[in-house]
């Protein structure tokens, strides 16, 4: 008898091992999928994209821990060289380069998205949009240091933050709206 439910046990860790796995590279492969959508700014090294969107909405769906080892992942699978980075990018060189800090700041954003949804702010506007807001700004925080290493600190801001600002809020915007009203409708169902 202890044997039998041992099997048991055994294939329901399983399974949920594999679910988790599954719901990690399927973020990871949205992420990748969003990074695609990429606007190149003639005066700086950092493009605008998608990736904010699906790493905040990960983050959100996923929870803080599946939601940075979401980020972790896709972050491996474009330096391992497959073409998950912006515009189709990858390599090692990416995050070395001035934007490698945004790419590591995407694992913060991704752990904080998590922990909104984690601490309840995922049904609430207000407590959602700043709680988005302070992910995203993990993101420049990280960015900003390494481009600093490539840029003259008097031209930081205008390369690495200011064009980046209104798509962001926009970003957090829709985010905050969507699920809310998501969450919402579900619970009328």
């Amino acid at each position: 008898m202890i044997h039998h439910s041992t099997k048991l046990f055994s294939v329901s860790s399983s399974l949920k091992l594999t679910k988790e796995f599954s719901l990690v590279v399927i973020a990871s492969l949205i992420i990748a999928l969003f990074s695609q959508f990429e606007l190149t700014l003639p005066f700086s090294p950092v493009p605008i994209t998608l990736q904010t969107f699906a790493i905040m909405a990960c983050g959100i769906l996923l929870g803080k821990v599946r939601g940075a080892i979401s980020v972790f992942v896709y972050i491996c699978e474009g330096a391992l060289g497959l073409p998950f980075f912006a515009g189709g990018s990858g390599g090692v060189r990416f995050l070395l380069g001035p934007t490698g800090g945004y790419l590591l700041g995407f694992v913060f954003c991704g752990y904080l998205a998590g922990l909104s949804k984690e601490i309840g702010f995922s049904s609430n506007f207000l407590k959602l949009f700043f709680s988005l807001l302070i992910a995203n700004f993990s993101i420049y925080l990280f960015g900003l240091f390494q481009l600093s290493l490539f840029v003259p600190g008097n031209y930081l801001f205008e390369i690495g933050f200011y064009p980046f600002i209104l798509g962001d809020l926009t970003k957090i915007v829709l985010l905050s709206l969507i699920f809310p009203f998501g969450i919402h409708i579900m619970k009328r169902k």
